[in-house]
């Protein structure tokens, strides 16, 4: 993590642009900005607090609407004038309601599968006579791990019959299972992920 002696404020009159990207699924949020008191306020609360150019004054991000942004990691670019923020949005980020401001940014294809394991999360604690997630939850470690089993069969059935509709369907629900079976143990997608980078290393 920088310090605020790190980045180059001068260069931009004080302030720097500083650029949220969701530090799960890698989705540019939105874009601020930020003088050295606000970056020395974010650091130390954790929550990403700007510098509002039309109000002249720091501006914490969801301090009226509750849609907090919170620090994961900050970082700079060679030139040292520009912030890049990992964040996790706690609510839609834009003031119109969307989840970035960018409103036709999709998050990349593997993060969404970072926003399904925030579902799985979510739902795992819902009443299970309303959520299949729930439900699972509730039968327990052995009964999830045998769904994950069969739909690894299933998946090996589609392959080899060719069908390529019902390979992408099985492989979903594969996915899907396999992500509530590590919800169960208490492991997330970036663990394994974690092991994938050790390995190529």
């Amino acid at each position: 993590m920088i310090s605020p002696g790190d980045v180059d404020f001068e260069k931009g009159g004080g302030l720097v642009p500083a650029i949220i990207q969701h530090a799960q699924t890698g989705q540019v949020l939105m874009l601020g900005y930020m003088n050295d008191e606000a970056l020395k306020v974010t650091l130390k609360e954790s929550y990403v607090t700007f510098y509002s150019r039309s109000k002249k004054q720091l501006w914490k991000k969801g301090e009226t609407s509750g849609n907090t942004l919170t620090l994961v990691s900050l970082s700079i670019d060679c030139d040292r004038d520009t912030v890049l923020i990992k964040a996790l949005p706690a609510g839609p980020v834009c003031h119109t309601g969307t989840s970035t401001c960018f409103a036709d940014d999709e998050a990349p294809m593997a993060g969404f599968l970072a926003t399904l394991e925030q579902v799985i999360d979510q739902r795992s604690a819902a009443n299970p006579e309303e959520s299949y997630v729930a439900r699972l939850m509730a039968e327990g470690l052995t009964k999830i791990a045998q769904k994950v089993g069969e739909e690894g069969v299933e998946v090996a059935l589609a392959a080899v019959v060719d069908d390529d509709e019902a390979l992408k369907g099985e492989s979903a629900d594969l996915l899907f299972h396999l992500l509530v079976l590590l919800r169960a143990r208490g492991l997330t997608l970036a663990d394994v992920v974690a092991t994938l980078q050790a390995r190529h290393r």
